[in-house]
């Protein structure tokens, strides 16, 4: 799954190193930023409730899986703000595109040039598995079509 997202939140700086230990992000927080019109979460802390995470599906990007809140560790401190989180500032309106295998930033000023090149890279290899795949003799899905076609 791939997610992109502009950064209107929340980007969550856990501050600290070790408090991605704490769940900052879980099933109850989580589907109430979605509803606040969000598009998923991303953290330098930790997440909680991972399964019910999956079954909402919340996209969450986080440090790690980190056992449940404890009740008085943290508070807001602000919100809509620009933050470094994983070593990388973050500001309001920059996109966000993640999946399973990391998370990237893209300064929104340079996000519909960043986006081009991506798409070509991503046709070039839809191409290449999907000649792979037909090779094989193998059935392939939605994953190796043509962008235009995918979609529908």
């Amino acid at each position: 799954m791939h997610t992109t997202w502009p950064s209107q939140g929340p980007s969550r700086d856990a501050a600290g190193k070790k408090a991605w230990v704490t769940g900052h992000t879980g099933s109850n927080n989580s589907p109430q930023w979605l509803a606040a019109g969000a598009h998923g979460a991303l953290t330098n802390g930790g997440a909680g409730d991972t399964d019910e995470l999956i079954k909402q599906q919340v996209p969450v990007y986080s440090k790690g899986v980190s056992r449940g809140i404890r009740p008085g560790r943290m508070e807001l401190e602000s919100t809509g703000k620009s933050i470094t989180c994983g070593g990388v500032f973050v500001r309001l309106g920059d996109v966000i595109v993640a999946d399973g295998d990391g998370v990237m930033v893209v300064p929104l000023e340079r996000a519909k040039a960043v986006a081009a090149v991506a798409i070509e890279i991503q046709e070039g290899d839809k191409r290449g598995r999907r000649r792979a795949y037909e090779k094989l003799g193998r059935k392939h899905g939605w994953t190796v079509q043509p962008r235009e076609q995918a979609d529908k």
